[in-house]
């Protein structure tokens, strides 16, 4: 009540006395008076902010936990977007769904999967952390000319080159240290994969089908998954799941290409969401489509009963509900069916821990 009060006097204020100066005719004294309404309108403003507790934008508070945390760390957490885990997610999915699948057709007893999520959960977070820096590296320059992507720290130059090099041998050290706990079948299927992680950040550069290197690497997990439990791969089942987890790849990461498709056509940068246009929602629907029924064969295969089949269903029931309500000309609808993807994978993991759970306790 205080600041309307003191907010309708300077209003009052003010135009009494440019009334009394036009009366008058003398324009230097209406010059100064109407500064010095300006500044209690000023005043007024501050002081409201100040009784409302609503901060100016030089007191702004953190928009993420990681402002909170001490600024020398806060630009390499920023670089691995470690404030932002449905990356991580998306990568350990795939991860998921095949150990969960290989204890199932093992039988394995209950702390093999749960060794085995662990160690790849921690690989997930690092390695994805290594890939956001490796693409960081390649497109410090493209990325000043996409507004989203202005602020990252190589962009801004908060971080340099040689710093980001020392901090990406310090991830890949931690990467490497996980794989090692695997088998030697498993250290050398993985250290493959690397080279689908190096050359990623290029294919933008040169092909509207990125989406595809970054599903392929994304999805790599789904192949290691099982050789971790088995020793080996069993191609007969993971071929087709790797397949479906890369058509599932190519769905959010066109939704998530969206985005930035103004600033791209600019940049001279390529993707899905460029290369579809006004179609990208049949094909994103077909790839749905394909995803889960490339990864109910595996479940086939693999010999998996109704619970698997149930968490599917619901995983597509969540593609379904992300093609039907995204809005793919608005970004912060782009980023929300991004994150809603990332529900169909867990879902879809669910499913498969269900069935594996009613397998070791012998409901089955």
């Amino acid at each position: 009540m205080t600041i309307a009060v003191l907010t309708r006097f300077s209003t009052l204020y003010a135009g009494h006395c440019l009334t009394r100066n036009s009366a008058h005719n003398i324009p230097w004294v209406g010059r100064h008076t109407s500064q010095t309404a300006g500044i209690l309108s000023s005043s007024t403003k501050v002081l409201s902010r100040h009784v409302s507790g609503t901060p100016s934008s030089a007191s702004a508070a953190p928009t993420t936990w990681v402002d909170r945390l001490p600024p020398k760390i806060r630009p390499y957490l920023n670089l691995i977007r470690i404030d932002k885990p449905i990356g991580t997610l998306l990568m350990f999915y795939p991860c998921a769904w095949s150990i969960t699948m290989a204890s199932y057709a093992l039988e394995a007893p209950l702390t093999t999967p749960l060794t085995y999520l662990s160690l790849f959960g921690l690989g997930a977070v690092v390695m994805r952390g290594a890939g956001c820096t490796i693409n960081d590296m390649w497109d410090k320059n493209l990325d000043k000319a996409v507004e989203r992507t202005q602020s990252r720290p190589l962009a801004k130059g908060v971080i340099s080159q040689r710093q980001a090099l020392v901090f990406l041998a310090g991830q890949l050290s931690v990467g490497l240290g996980v794989l090692l706990q695997l088998n030697w079948y498993s250290i050398l299927l993985g250290a493959s994969s690397m080279s689908l992680v190096t050359v990623y950040p290029l294919m933008k550069r040169v092909t509207y089908w990125p989406q595809v290197v970054l599903g392929l690497t994304f999805n790599w997990g789904a192949l290691l998954g099982w050789s971790a439990v088995a020793g080996a791969v069993d191609w007969s089942v993971c071929l087709p799941l790797y397949a479906g987890g890369v058509c599932w790849t190519l769905v959010y990461d066109t939704i998530y290409a969206h985005q930035d498709k103004t600033d791209d056509v600019n940049a001279g940068i390529y993707s899905t969401a460029l290369l579809f246009g006004e179609q990208t929602r049949p094909i994103l629907g077909a790839l749905s489509a394909s995803s889960i029924s490339l990864i109910g064969l595996a479940g086939v295969l693999n010999a998996h009963g109704v619970p698997f089949y149930l968490g599917l269903g619901l995983g597509a029931a969540q593609l379904a509900r992300v093609l039907w309500k995204t809005d793919l000309e608005s970004r912060p609808s782009c980023w929300q069916g991004f994150v809603g993807c990332g529900w169909s994978g867990f879902w879809i993991w669910t499913g498969a821990l269900a069935d594996y759970a009613l397998l070791i306790s012998g409901l089955t």
